[in-house]
């Protein structure tokens, strides 16, 4: 089974405070954040890798990011990804969901045919869970988003995602693309000689021109989405502490929730 999962490198979680936004460009700025797999693409890789294991094939790692992405693709690598590709090319720079899907389908198609496509339902930094569909449409596959569950049988996929009112039970015949949950499954952690096989690796980077690609099709110039503006929102609190006995201070915390609407 011949697999590809899309690895978003996304500024670390545990420092989201740290996370601003470039007023003047509506994108994240990155600088002194550490890199790290998206947390959802943990899942995808994962999921991945297990069906190497049962099913036998290679697992190839798929990224579009600045050079410093090379980190998480090195990382995928020390989880047992055969092969990590690296999309980097400083027109790609300030993509939306859309260009980024492009540009994703032409290093896909440019690595060759693959059975399964897997990836986080959606980033850690972006949430829009637009580009797994996007780039489903792009390569004429048949698609699932937020998969909990997965199995192959004869050369389809029984799966199971949620939906808005629920969850729903799904066959799609292979190849396709699936979007994945957290729930799909427990990912693996690194491990010392994972980590030292990853050692004999490289990461291969690709640019625009390696892909055939016109870099108006890429970047900010194929982007047909524009950030209007940009603020940051101000929050205020008060507090107020109310004395007395039990019976007297539940009546007038009582009146204050009445007048401000809460109650």
């Amino acid at each position: 089974m011949q697999i590809l999962v899309l690895v978003k490198a996304v500024p670390d979680p545990e420092r989201a405070n740290e996370i601003t936004l470039d007023p003047e460009t509506g994108t994240v700025k990155r600088e002194g954040i550490p890199l790290v797999i998206n947390p959802l693409d943990r899942n995808a890789v994962e999921e991945a890798l297990r069906l190497k294991e049962e099913k036998g094939g290679t697992v190839a790692a798929l990224s579009m990011g600045p050079p410093a992405a090379e980190g998480p693709l090195r990382e995928a690598l020390a989880l047992g990804v055969d092969r990590a590709v690296l999309l980097s090319d400083r027109a790609m720079a300030g993509a939306d969901t859309l260009a980024t899907a492009r540009v994703l389908a032409a290093g896909a198609r440019y690595l060759g045919d693959f059975d399964l496509i897997l990836c986080g339902a959606e980033s850690f930094d972006g949430g829009t869970a637009q580009v797994g569909p996007e780039l489903a449409q792009f390569l004429g596959l048949p698609h699932a988003s937020y998969v909990t569950s997965a199995r192959e049988k004869g050369g389809l996929l029984e799966v199971e995602a949620k939906v808005e009112d629920g969850r729903k039970k799904l066959q799609v015949r292979l190849p396709a693309l699936l979007t994945v949950s957290r729930e799909l499954n427990r990912p693996r952690g690194l491990s010392f000689s994972g980590i030292v096989r990853a050692r004999g690796k490289k990461v291969e980077v690709l640019s625009l021109a390696d892909l055939g690609m016109d870099p108006s099709r890429a970047g900010v110039a194929g982007s047909p989405t524009i950030i209007g503006d940009i603020s940051t929102p101000t929050t205020t609190r008060s507090g107020e502490i109310i004395k007395g006995d039990p019976e007297e201070v539940v009546d007038v915390l009582v009146k204050k929730l009445t007048e401000a609407g809460v109650v």
